[in-house]
């Protein structure tokens, strides 16, 4: 993908979304680890909030460093 000297990727912001929103789900999938629920609902011993916050940093990290702006 090429774009024109002095314009940012889309997939740069994109890519700090994602950070932020793995940052959310982290540590919302941490707190609901560290503080079980009484009435847990189906499936809760996967972990999804922590699975889904990994993921989602590690692909926002690989958008962000893929298509940061340079100077070239």
């Amino acid at each position: 993908m090429s774009h024109r000297k002095g314009m940012i990727p889309i997939w740069f912001f994109i890519g700090i979304l994602l950070l932020a929103y793995g940052v959310l789900i982290l540590g919302a999938g941490i707190f609901d680890y560290m503080n079980p629920a009484a009435h847990p609902v189906v499936l809760s011993e996967l972990h999804a909030g922590i699975w889904w916050g990994i993921l989602l940093l590690a692909l926002g990290g690989w958008y962000t460093l893929k298509f940061k702006p340079t100077k070239e």
